[in-house]
């Protein structure tokens, strides 16, 4: 399946979630550096801007589940779809919006990915036992280029993320703020855009995606929790100062993948056999070879899978444009292997993936809109003198 196929190119000339924040930046009066793509994205000049992204917010998603957000619903009419990027996965996609960047540039290119030289996976979300997040990603973050132009940056989220990989490696710059519930995280948000004339502020929320995994982005739990999220929006909206912009986006959809419609690597020998490592991406698995393995490997899961996937060598998905452009550091981050799957299909590897992930109901990952296609929700600022 390529880009195109699945409803949102990757390569296409409209903007992605790549250019979110880079264009809020511009709307505060903070140019792009010249190494830089221009953000394919315009927004009205404002003094303060909040962003909030919702985890697992797909724009599909919205549409269909339209009646429990009245808010969002109301912000539809202008609301942007727009490709998040390849691999659809949380890590990934955070790399994506603090950066401005492409996943082949950003070097965040998957849930799981190798880690050059030592024969290991790194899980970028947990960030276990990994590498320097600031040599891994070294890429000046948009918050750190806004705050060195002056204008003060606050990033509100759940304390465990101060100071974490992920954060340091994709989303650095200004200052944190923990707080636990929406609630609070809202008060907390709506305190720092008031104590500043000029600020950037970043809410994150991730229970919506959490409940979707577990139950099911169709289940009425999702449906629960995105009215939970919709009414803190909307008292966020009608708080904020009369120059204050707000842009609400997500990191990636999701489907509901029933368990019987699961491949276990696990359980085939063909899909274990030269497959030395199978990243945990149950939507989007790349596998790394055992030396000089990788046709054969290719041939078998090609063979097992059949319709449901499409398998392709890691050079080909670079070709295909999936990660951007890529730099040659990066590369070998990439799996030799590169698996998209299509409908509600998915491939686990039970020998090392924990049983509460094998459990998850909600997966994202691969390429179907639903998976890839995000909002940007635009809220311009009332008055900018």
């Amino acid at each position: 399946m390529t880009a195109a196929e699945a409803g949102l190119p990757l390569d296409a000339d409209g903007p992605g979630l790549a250019d979110v924040l880079p264009a809020v930046a511009v709307s505060l009066g903070v140019p792009t550096p010249g190494d830089r793509p221009t953000p394919r994205l315009e927004l009205a000049p404002s003094r303060r801007s909040v962003t909030v992204l919702v985890d697992g917010l797909g724009h599909d998603l919205l549409v269909r589940r339209a009646g429990h957000a009245p808010f969002l619903r109301s912000l539809l009419p202008t609301t942007r779809r727009v490709p998040a990027g390849f691999p659809s996965t949380t890590a990934t996609s955070m790399g994506t919006f603090g950066t401005g960047l492409a996943a082949g540039a950003h070097g965040l290119v998957g849930y799981e990915v190798l880690v050059p030289g030592e024969d290991r996976l790194l899980n970028e979300l947990s960030w276990e036992d990994g590498p320097d997040p600031l040599r891994w990603q070294p890429h000046e973050t948009v918050f750190e280029r806004v705050h060195r132009s002056g204008v003060p940056v606050t990033r509100v989220g759940p304390a465990y993320f101060d100071g974490s990989g992920l954060t340091n490696a994709a989303l650095r710059g200004g200052r944190f703020a923990a707080a636990d519930t929406l609630a609070a995280r809202v008060d907390a948000t709506l305190a720092a855009v008031r104590a500043t004339p000029r600020a950037l502020v970043h809410l994150y929320w991730g229970e919506l995606d959490k409940v979707g995994h577990v139950f099911g982005c169709d289940a009425w739990q999702w449906g629960d929790e995105l009215e939970a999220v919709d009414r803190e929006l909307a008292r966020l909206a009608a708080s904020l100062p009369r120059d204050c912009s707000l842009t609400v986006t997500a990191d990636h959809g999701m489907v509901d993948v029933p368990l019987h419609q699961r491949v276990d690597v696990a359980d085939d020998p063909r899909l274990a056999a030269g497959a030395r490592h199978v990243s945990a991406e149950f939507r989007a698995p790349q596998v790394w070879t055992e030396p000089g393995a990788a046709d054969d490997v290719r041939a078998a899961w090609s063979e097992v899978l059949g319709e449901r996937a499409q398998v392709l060598g890691r050079e080909e998905a670079v070709a295909a444009g999936w990660f951007g452009v890529v730099d040659p550091t990066n590369l070998p981050r990439i799996g030799d292997l590169v698996v998209v799957t299509h409908g509600p299909f998915a491939v686990v590897d039970s020998r090392r993936a924990r049983p509460e992930l094998l459990a998850l109901i909600g997966l994202h990952g691969s390429l179907s809109a639903d998976e890839v296609a995000v909002p940007v929700a635009h809220v311009p600022a009332a008055d900018v003198a």
